[in-house]
């Protein structure tokens, strides 16, 4: 069986890190969590007070991003893989509400893109990778063999995002995290460097009243038509 690599994208909140990962697990192949790439860009401006009422101090940043260094590793305890900024393991950290407000405007940042695109065109030297995100099937890899598209409504996205918050511990209302997943999806879809939109050979997946294991299934589906 032939390995290939998949893309998946779509906006906030829609579960592509739930179904790359599960894919991944199942098959075999590597998996990269590009949004945890931006998150802990972003973790790293906001400890050193580089955003200020929307804005980056993006000199700085261009200066810092040379040795922002992410990476993957697999949790045996666990039995994920967890998001490391700088050897310092950040994976509950870049999933709090603080950075999803910040993350928009930094992931829209040019220099700050073509660095984290490098990095995520380094996985794919074998092949077999799943790889989730905004722009994987329309700028990181355009040539992927399997491109899958990943929407939902804004309410039901919010909704998962505020159950997740709270099951964490976080002090949210439903309103501030809907009104987040909103404003996401504006920056996503109208920044100047590789915004969010549907690759024209990508399959759209409307997940909105899906299960996990639904999802699953209809992935892994996918995946078995492609690598015949």
């Amino acid at each position: 069986m032939k390995k290939i690599i998949i893309a998946i994208d779509g906006f906030s909140s829609c579960g592509k890190s739930t179904m790359a990962k599960d894919l991944a697990k199942s098959v075999g192949y590597a998996y990269v969590d590009t949004g945890a790439m931006y998150r802990s860009v972003t973790l790293y401006c906001l400890r050193n007070n580089w955003i200020n009422d929307g804005v980056v101090d993006e000199e700085k940043l261009k200066e810092a991003i040379p040795s922002i260094k992410i990476d993957f590793r697999y949790n045996a305890e666990k039995q994920i893989n967890e998001t490391y900024l700088n050897d310092e393991n950040v994976e509950s950290e870049i999933r709090s509400l603080k950075v999803s407000n910040s993350v928009s405007i930094v992931s829209s940042i040019g220099f700050v893109r073509r660095a984290m695109v490098a990095q995520q065109q380094a996985y794919s030297v074998d092949r077999g990778v799943v790889m989730d995100g905004r722009d994987i099937g329309t700028v990181v890899f355009p040539d992927a063999e399997l491109k899958i598209f990943l929407t939902a409504s804004p309410e039901i996205r919010a909704q998962r995002r505020y159950d997740e918050l709270k099951t964490k511990g976080e002090n949210v209302s439903f309103d501030e995290v809907l009104e987040n997943v909103k404003q996401r999806d504006y920056l996503d879809q109208n920044r100047e460097e590789s915004p969010l939109r549907k690759a024209d050979d990508a399959i759209e997946l409307d997940n909105s009243y899906m299960t996990i294991q639904e999802q699953k299934e209809w992935l892994l589906q996918r995946f078995e038509e492609r690598t015949k």
